[in-house]
């Protein structure tokens, strides 16, 4: 039986490190240790790579001091449609090459909505063992405000859940002023 791991993959670089460090210390572990108690070839593990584009909201925009309303045109909203979908492939592309390095079997999947309900929801649909997710690092006050996506599904979703934290900064490299 196959284990079946999530990762959400966006543009941050903590969600590339979240996945690198669960391929480097998780997933290779696994694999190595499935394969040497049953002698099989092929990986254990199914891993899917999710990428969350947000939707497009179609206000009305006011514009001038008359308060006139501007819609965005259909051919505004596709650009922006076409542009995330466009994002969304060179981010899962990076990610499944990483995965293909290290011989792991990757599926990606492009969701639209809220990145924190989307990645629960997905991850509970397709009934994942784990979900991985990276965590920017953000400070009790930003959190708050910005709200966080590894926090939601920490207290939001139903599997197991790791959340791997950004490295730790390297001062030996900063230069001091």
């Amino acid at each position: 039986m196959k284990m079946k791991v999530m990762v959400a993959i966006d543009e941050s670089e903590g969600s590339f490190y979240a996945l690198k460090w669960a391929l480097d210390n998780y997933i290779s572990t696994i694999s190595m240790n499935k394969n040497n108690n049953n002698n099989e070839e092929e990986s254990s593990i199914m891993m899917y790579l999710v990428n969350v584009q947000p939707k497009f909201q179609h206000f009305v925009y006011p514009i001038g001091a008359t308060g006139a309303a501007y819609y965005p045109a259909t051919a505004v909203v596709e650009s922006v449609r076409k542009a995330q979908e466009e994002r969304s492939a060179v981010i899962l592309s990076r990610a499944s090459k990483m995965c293909k390095d290290k011989l792991v079997k990757a599926e990606t999947i492009i969701l639209n909505g809220d990145p924190r309900e989307m990645i629960c929801q997905a991850a509970e649909n397709m009934s994942v063992n784990l979900l991985i997710i990276g965590s920017r690092g953000l400070g009790t006050l930003k959190r708050a405000f910005l709200g966080s996506v590894s926090d939601y599904c920490a207290h939001h979703v139903k599997i197991p859940i790791l959340i791997v934290k950004p490295p730790p900064e390297d001062h030996t490299n900063k230069k001091h002023h």
